[in-house]
Formats: structure tokens, sequence, C-alpha cells
């Protein structure tokens, strides 16, 4: 599968992903998620700043991206999709059954979230969410950086 890596992080397009998680797994794409980046031009050109030349970026809505994951995971070039919150890779995933693993990869503090890692914090909704997706057979686990131990989902919860 060449899709490499599903991440939610809030962070989206940052030096962990590019240095750490790019390099790490020899992606050539990146692929933003999200509906509000998606309609607004200027938001891309701030994350596509923060991208070395030679490396693509993409910015597709949720449900572009649905249709589209299955094109990924049958290309040649590695890909990095990235999320900024749980409500959107729930969604992505319940459109499509290609994505099999999502990391955890930075949510941090926010009304009604509570600290589960040094990286990460859910609400108890969130928890849930992800339980969910994982019981539906996506495997969720978090890892900040590429070196860092895979911590897996009951920890968080």
């Amino acid at each position: 599968m060449s899709i490499s890596l599903v991440r939610v992080d809030d962070r989206l397009i940052h030096g962990q992903v590019v240095v750490g998680w790019v390099q790490a797994l020899g992606a050539k794409r990146i692929v933003l998620v999200d509906d509000a980046v998606r309609a607004n031009e200027w938001e891309q050109e701030l994350y596509r700043l923060g991208v070395p030349s030679g490396l693509k970026v993409e910015f597709k809505s949720v449900d572009e991206a649905a249709d589209a994951v299955m094109e990924w995971a049958g290309a040649s070039e590695r890909t990095i999709v990235l999320v900024a919150d749980v409500t959107t890779i729930v969604r992505l995933c319940g459109r499509t059954d290609i994505i099999e693993q999502v990391n955890i990869g930075g949510l941090h503090d926010g009304t009604s979230r509570s600290q589960r890692l040094s990286y990460v914090y859910l609400s108890e909704h969130e928890a849930k969410e992800l339980s969910r997706l994982d019981e539906g057979g996506v495997k969720v686990t978090a890892q900040d950086v590429p070196t860092a131990r895979v911590v897996p989902l009951r920890e968080l919860l």
C-alpha cells in the first residue's frame, strides 16, 4: 500500500511531519484533508511554505479524499495523509474501507480535553470515537515521531 501514514495532527504540516515522517517513510506526497483548508487558497499557500521542493502537496476535502484514497493506495509514490482532528478522520474512515491504520500524532489541549500523553489530549467524545474506529477494524495508535514507541489506543483511554 502506498499510503504510508494516515495521521491526525492538529498542526497538520510542520517539522515533525516534513523532517521526521517524510524522510523516515520516503514519502513523495502529502495530502492534507480538511474542508476549510481546501476552500482557502491563502491558507494552502501558508502550508506550502513549510514543504521542501520535490515534495508534492495536495489539499482535499473529506469527500474528495474519500473518492481518491483508492488511487493513493495503488500509486507508486508513498503518500502521507494528514487530518487535523478526530471528527475528520472518523468522517474519512466512514467513507472508505481502505484506511487500515491511523496514527495520532499531536492533539493539543482544548475544551473538555484531558492529557493522555505529552502530545495527545482527548475529550471523552473523541476517545469514544477513536474506540469505535478501532473496534471497526481501523487500528488506532499514537506516535509523535518515527523513532518513538508506538502507543496502542488502549493506553490513551
